[in-house]
Order: structure tokens, then sequence, then C-alpha cells
């Protein structure tokens, strides 16, 4: 059964000198919609902001915090909000840049003297515009499990050890999205206002914001009574499939990566924040967070984003242009500029889009993983504000993720049939030992109890025990089921020795920040 329309238009109009602007309330039935959407798509809880012209005219939240509690999400309950915290610690330089402290084009290096990229003139010319914009050369996602799905380094480690990611490509060639060289703009906040990222951003964009719930710890979160729990999909065969779950909170992301996209927000901070950013920077009270002049840096579109055509049933989402500006995203609708991005921290998703021509902004945020929700209900709400017709974007989300998901399954089911009838060529005890890679750091593999045992030394409780599979590759099972599982393959050498060791994702649509395939670990010295 499909859900009750969300496109109930009405219109106004008001002529303003020589111009005209079409006015539209948010859809009258949006309330019964949203509640219908998540019973349907079985997400737990939700909140959305519309802000129009200025005002917010809907801030509201939907649902129970938690599966199995009746605590209801309300306006003021906070979410951890992902990469749409990319805007933010953006807005934070802002403020440095207003101030003359530092520039957009300015060598970071003249900032971090001991900022180290792979290559010694990338190094030299990286600006702190390079930094947020996706252009450095490094891979998709490089890096991320320095904090995925969390961590015991400091910001500042995980800053020197960029320096051993090798790029996929040359330097400003294409774009290719990454968190680490956010994590590198918070430690130069920290640098050079003498406060570290979560200090700055919280008494420097989010106090004077007005946006009076958000916070930037884990600790300042957990102690929020209000706030929301993960849940995400997790015994249908690999992650996203199956029965909804509550996770564990506490093992969010690595805080060394916050920057990227560690800051939690409520429905009625997001009003705040789409004012002041469909107001260019202007507080609603008067006075301003950030320049007109940065507010335009942080809009225009710095480097082009490939385009790959959706298929059926949502083609018509494939835009003409998409660009990566300052922390957002920028690319056309029906004839009309949009900015968003969106948000994942495990077990929560973000969506925050603004319609600059219309004056319109919104966020939508779910305690799940079921993105279809937050994308669907994302175009049925810029149908509504651009006057299209009704469409059940919602329903053609969903119909895409359960081809996706089901063309997952089938590869995996093709891969099980396909494997070959094997042995390990060692005895388990010649697996074993201390390895390490250039940028993760040290790993330990060690048989115990007829088994081999795997843990990621820098990753708490990260832990998990190695099956074979066929020949000398194994699958790490880890013990924290929300880690994506992963082929271990070890290289003997002459000597039947083990000289490296590769690794890569099982699920074919794992998120891109499970980089295993990164990683090359090699005997640790004394091993």
């Amino acid at each position: 059964m499909h859900p009750r329309t969300l496109l109930k238009l009405v219109p106004a109009v008001a002529g303003l000198a020589f111009s005209f602007a079409v006015w539209a309330a948010p859809p009258a039935d949006l309330d019964a919609h949203v509640n219908a959407v998540i019973r349907e798509q079985g997400v737990p809880g939700m909140a959305v902001t519309i802000v129009e012209q200025g005002k917010v005219v809907h801030a509201k939240g939907y649902g129970v915090r938690r599966l199995g509690s009746n605590e209801p999400v309300d306006a003021d309950t906070i979410f951890p909000t992902g990469s749409t915290g990319k805007a933010i610690t953006t807005a934070a330089l802002a403020v440095l840049v207003d101030e003359g402290k530092i520039g957009w084009d300015d060598k970071v290096i003249d900032h971090m003297p001991g900022f180290q990229m792979y290559d010694a003139w990338v190094t030299r010319e990286m600006t702190i515009r390079d930094l947020l914009v996706h252009r450095s050369g490094l891979g998709l996602g490089a890096g991320d499990l320095m904090f995925v799905p969390r961590s015991s380094l400091s910001r500042a480690e995980t800053v020197r050890r960029l320096r051993y990611i090798k790029p996929a490509t040359s330097f400003r060639s294409g774009y290719a999205y990454d968190n680490l060289l956010y994590a590198v703009a918070g430690q130069l906040i920290e640098d050079v206002s003498g406060q570290d990222w979560e200090t700055f951003v919280r008494e420097r964009v989010l106090k004077p914001a007005g946006m009076r719930t958000s916070t930037t710890r884990d600790a300042d979160r957990f102690a929020t009574a209000n706030r929301v729990q993960p849940h995400a999909r997790m015994d249908g065969g690999f992650r996203g499939v199956g029965k909804q779950e509550v996770l564990d909170e506490r093992q969010s992301l690595g805080a060394n990566a916050s920057p990227a996209g560690g800051v939690s927000s409520s429905a009625n901070d997001f009003g705040r924040w789409l004012s002041i950013q469909l107001a260019h920077g202007a507080l609603p009270e008067g006075g301003r967070l950030f320049s007109e002049d940065a507010s335009r840096e942080m809009w225009t579109p710095q480097v082009l984003m490939p385009i790959d055509a959706y298929p059926a049933p949502i083609a018509e989402a494939t835009p003409q242009f998409s660009a990566y500006a300052l922390g957002w995203d920028v690319r056309d609708y029906r004839g009309v500029k949009i900015l968003e991005h969106g948000g994942a921290v495990f077990g929560v998703q973000t969506l925050v889009v603004l319609i600059p021509d219309k004056q319109v902004g919104f966020s939508l945020q779910i305690n799940s993983e079921d993105g279809v929700v937050l994308r669907g209900l994302g175009y049925e709400l810029l149908d509504h504000y651009l006057g299209a017709p009704h469409r059940d974007w919602v329903g053609d989300f969903a119909a895409y993720k359960k081809s996706r998901v089901q063309g997952a399954l089938d590869f995996l089911a093709k891969s099980k049939a396909e494997k070959k009838p094997s042995r390990p060529s060692m005895p388990l005890g010649g697996y074993a030992g201390k390895f390490a890679d250039p940028w993760y750091g040290p790993i330990d593999i060690r048989e115990e109890k007829g088994r081999l045992r795997l843990d990621f030394k820098q990753t708490p409780n990260m832990v998990g025990t190695l099956e074979h599979w066929q020949y000398d590759t194994f699958i790490v099972r880890w013990d924290d089921r929300t880690a994506e599982p992963a082929y271990v393959s070890f290289g003997i050498d002459a000597d039947g020795k083990v000289d490296r060791i590769k690794m890569k994702a099982v699920s074919p649509i794992a998120d891109f920040s499970w980089d295993y395939h990164d990683l090359l670990f090699t005997p640790q010295a004394g091993k």
C-alpha cells in the first residue's frame, strides 16, 4: 500500500517590485504521511525541520527514540548528524577567515608546519580550501579505518599518519570523497585558535547560532537524556538486511574524526542552522555568524563530481550537473540549483537540503540506516516546493534498494557456490604473528583453542575469528556483529612464511568507509 500523498501545494502570489514569487506552505498532510512512511518502512523515529523565507515553519519529531520504548522523538531530541557536520566545520573555519587569522587559499603547512601528505609537492601545495573539497588525490574513503568503527588514536596522530597513505590519483585531478582531511581541518582550527575543534565549534558556532541542544562531544551527547538510540538491520545475511535491532550507541565513530561528522543536533537546532545558511550567515536576531563573503565561498562549486545515471525507478533523480563546494554538494533538480549533504553515523542518518532560489531549506533525521525514507521524503518535499506533480519517491527508492540488496545477496550466493574445495597451505600457527600497515598500524593474529583470532589493535573491541574460505584466504567474523566481515588473504614467501596480508569487504555493497582494500600488512620486525 502506498503512503498518502505528500504534495498538496498551497500557492499564493505576492508581488515584489518587478518580480513575483510563489509561496508554498508545508504539505498539509505532512504529519500523517511521515507517520505512515516510518511505520511502513520500519524506521523507529524521525525528526523533520522546514524553513521558509527565514522562518521555521515546521520542527517536529515522530516515532520513538528506541525500539521497545515509548519515549517519543520531539523537536529537541538530538541525533548524531554525520557528514552534514562538514558544513559546520567549514563555518568554524569561516569565523577564522573573517577574523583574518587564516585565508581559504593559505597553504596548510603555513599554519601546521608538521602536516605531511605522501607526496612532498602535494604537501607544499595543499591549501585550506583543498582540505574541504575532496580533490586531494586520496582514494574514496582512504584511511577511514583509522576511525571506523571507533579508534584509540588522537586527532594529531591521525593527521600524522596521512603521510603514509598513497594517493589514488594526481592532486586536484578529480573528486573522491574523504573524511580524513576534515580531521586535518579540525586540527588546524586547534592550532590556529588554541581551542580544540570541539570547544571552538561549541563556543564560536553552535552557541552564537542559538543551537542550544547540539553537542560536539560524545560525553555531552550521552549526558543528554533526550537523544535517540541507533538501529540497524543485522540478521539477513549482511548489514542492511533483516529485522531492525538496537545498536550500542557507545560503539560510535572515533572522536579523532569528529570534524568530519561529530555534531549531534535536534530539529529545533536545524531550524536555526537552515535559517542562518539561507540568510548567508546573518543571525535571525541580528548580527552575523559569518560574513556574506564567506557564505559565497561555501556555496561556490569547486570540483566536479562524477554523475552515474540512476537506474529505474529513480532515474529522474539523476542530476545534469553535480559539484562539491565547501562542505556542500551543489546540483540541479528540475532545473533548480540545490545544495545538500547527507550524513551517516552507525545506526543514524541525516539529510540537509537548501533551495536558495525559493528561500526554503529542510532537514530529515532518522535513528536507523533505512535511507530510502530520507531520500524518498527529500524528493517529495523538493517536488512540493518546486510545484511538481506528486510522486511516491519513498516507494521508488524502496524498490531500488530491494533490487540492489537482492543483487548483493545473489553475488554472495554465487561466490559461495564457486568457492574451491581447498585447505590452508600451512598449519594455523603458521599464519599467526604481529603485522602492521603503514597508516593503520598494528594487528595481531594468534592461534587460540584451534582457531585463528584477529585483533585490530588500535580499534577497541575489533576482534574476530578467522574462518577458512579457500586456499590461503579466510573470512574474519568480528565479535562485534556491526563490523563488516572481510576476506583476509595471506601471501606466502618462498620460505613458507607470511610476507603480506591483504583484505577486502565481503559484502559488495559495504559502506566505502570499510576501506580494508587499502591495507597492506607486513610482518613486524622481531615477529
